[in-house]
């Protein structure tokens, strides 16, 4: 068990991007380990503080950590009696009384946003991201693309991602599963290659496509050479952005594109924050 304190573990998991649930004893009748308000914080690797050892513990990091597989967002009761007859799974406590404990699902991890292809419309688009708490890739297969100082204005709550990648599918396959891609480069060849990588993994959370109606037209018969079927197709959005927010200036597209895939986060309990307001 890790000794850092309760509330900093909760700041290591935000700044870390990483998911973990709050355990609160909020309840005592009885004899027990602890008194109500002891806590504990759990990842799905390590836990810190303490609600009162043996079973109790146990059973409880084994809940929270069932949560966190399942990416459960809602707070859960638990009550563990703590009797001679009240056997449990990881041994027994004869305290005599019986706890009910808190658990709640920190929604820190971060959604993982990879643009592929870093010219005009993607940096514009990394330049609003970038304020939002996102795992933000920037990924190009022209290093001059992502000079440093080209990428210095990109500074925000994102923790930036830059990925020189020659053969841009290489940078691909390496993505977390649930990410969003965004398929923006400068080269059809490049963009129909990254297309065909991207549904053959399904378990991407979103795959976007820069283009017209005729570029997608030749990409569609493309893919469907190579043995996809219609219904893998539809896993792919083009174009991407909201309709309703016209433009053709590579600023006016990428106001699009966020706007929409801000919407999509909202779906997800992604964007919001549990230590916002606490000091």
């Amino acid at each position: 068990m890790n000794e850092l304190h309760w509330l900093e573990a909760l700041v290591y998991l935000r700044e870390q991007g990483q998911a973990g649930v709050l355990v609160t004893l909020v309840g005592v009748r009885g004899h027990a380990p602890r008194e109500a308000g002891a806590k504990m914080v759990v990842s799905a690797q390590e836990s810190w503080g303490s609600v009162g050892g043996g079973n109790l513990e146990a059973t409880a990091l084994e809940r929270a950590r069932a949560l966190l597989r399942v990416g459960a967002a809602a707070p859960e009761l638990l009550t563990l009696r703590l009797t001679a007859q009240a056997g449990g799974e990881h041994g027994r406590q004869c305290c005599g009384g019986e706890v009910s404990l808190l658990l709640e699902p920190l929604p820190f991890a971060r959604p993982h946003v990879a643009l592929f292809g870093v010219g005009h419309v993607g940096l514009e688009l990394a330049r609003i991201l970038v304020r939002h708490p996102l795992e933000l890739h920037l990924i190009d297969s022209r290093a001059a693309q992502l000079a440093p100082e080209r990428l210095a204005p990109l500074t925000g709550e994102a923790r930036l991602h830059v990925h020189h990648a020659p053969i841009p599918e290489m940078a691909l396959a390496e993505l977390p599963a649930g990410s969003f891609v965004y398929i923006l480069t400068h080269d059809h060849a490049e963009d129909l290659a990254l297309c065909d990588a991207a549904l053959r993994r399904p378990d991407l959370g979103f795959i976007g496509l820069i283009g017209s109606s005729a570029k997608w037209s030749h990409f569609r018969s493309q893919l469907l050479q190579e043995g996809h079927l219609e219904s893998d197709l539809k896993r792919l959005t083009t174009p991407i952005g909201l309709p309703e927010l016209g433009g053709k200036a590579p600023a006016a597209i990428a106001l699009s594109v966020a706007a929409q895939l801000l919407q999509l986060l909202q779906e997800k309990p992604w964007l919001t924050d549990p230590l916002q307001g606490t000091s």
